[in-house]
């Protein structure tokens, strides 16, 4: 009974809080813990929409034992009403977005600061650890930090993302869904995209993607992603701080392949690097044992590296 209860007070779902982070409307997804020792704070990949995350936090949450508050952080104008009237962003201004956020937010929070970042979340994450003394350690899950030659999909969408026509036609063409009941959008997304999605995964999907503002800012940062990511990683700086960072690839990843993490491997020597490999994908958040299996590596990491020395 003593356990059932234990569990009870722990597991705890995530609160939806909408805010401005210099002057823009920020979507948060918040779990908040009566007595923290740390504040993770998660930075979602492209899109950016922490709906798509809503299990894989909940279960981050429960297997740190109500140690630490959890926070997802939006994307600036992936959201679900069209707050920003349109206006296009760029992945440095998300970068600013996240910073300006610690800075906002760090009397609330309080206590020291873990980053998560998703996918090309963990080269905002890579940067905002740099502006932020806050930050303690940040972990990147399937990290998107360098371009991939090798990748088909990635020629293909940095194709589109280039031609603003394209981008457009494609971004209306997907908006004509949205104006759909959602009873039949949910069956479009399910039995296209999301046939493996879990139901999280397709809501998310069915209220943000489905919106011309969101997907054409999907299409505009990843257009300002692979200008930025032709550049080589800044090595110095995480040679400087490998023992505040922590990477998980996965076997089968255009975004961040294994060729990344040998290269990452021998740049930076010593620092904690991972492998998947029991089958989930780069868009882990969309099933639930995905969100699940990912939750407790992050939760391992946030024990060993930083609550076991607390």
């Amino acid at each position: 009974m003593s356990s059932q209860n234990s569990i009870s007070k722990v597991k705890r779902t995530v609160n939806f809080r909408l805010c401005n982070v210099s002057s823009y409307k920020t979507e948060l997804l918040e779990i908040r813990s009566d007595d923290p020792k740390l504040h993770v704070l998660f930075i979602p990949g492209n899109p950016g929409v922490v709906s798509f995350y809503k299990d894989f936090l909940e279960s981050l949450y429960e297997l740190l034992g109500g140690t630490a508050s959890v926070t997802a952080i939006g994307h600036i104008s992936h959201t679900k009403k069209n707050w920003e009237r349109g206006r296009l962003f760029s992945l440095q201004q998300q970068i600013d977005h996240k910073v300006d956020f610690i800075e906002q937010e760090r009397k609330t929070i309080g206590v020291p600061i873990v980053l998560v970042g998703h996918s090309i979340g963990s080269y905002i994450s890579i940067e905002t650890l740099r502006r932020s003394p806050e930050v303690k350690y940040f972990i990147g899950l399937y990290p998107f930090l360098m371009l991939n030659p090798l990748s088909e999909k990635q020629t293909k969408i940095k194709k589109l993302a280039e031609s603003s026509i394209r981008s457009d036609l494609l971004s209306f063409s997907i908006a004509s869904l949205g104006v759909l009941p959602r009873c039949i959008s949910r069956i479009i997304v399910s039995n296209s995209i999301g046939k493996s999605w879990s139901a999280t995964a397709v809501d998310a999907a069915c209220s943000h993607l489905l919106q011309y503002h969101s997907f054409r800012n999907m299409i505009f940062m990843a257009l300002t992603e692979f200008r930025k990511l032709s550049e080589t990683p800044n090595w110095e700086f995480m040679r400087e701080n490998q023992s505040k960072m922590a990477f998980l690839f996965g076997v089968d990843d255009h975004w961040g392949p294994l060729e990344m993490f040998e290269e990452i491997a021998k740049q930076v020597p010593g620092i904690t690097l991972s492998i998947e490999r029991e089958g989930h994908t780069h868009s882990f958040c969309c099933t639930e044992a995905g969100s699940s299996w990912v939750a407790q590596h992050v939760a391992n990491l946030i024990k060993n590296q930083i609550l076991g020395s607390c």
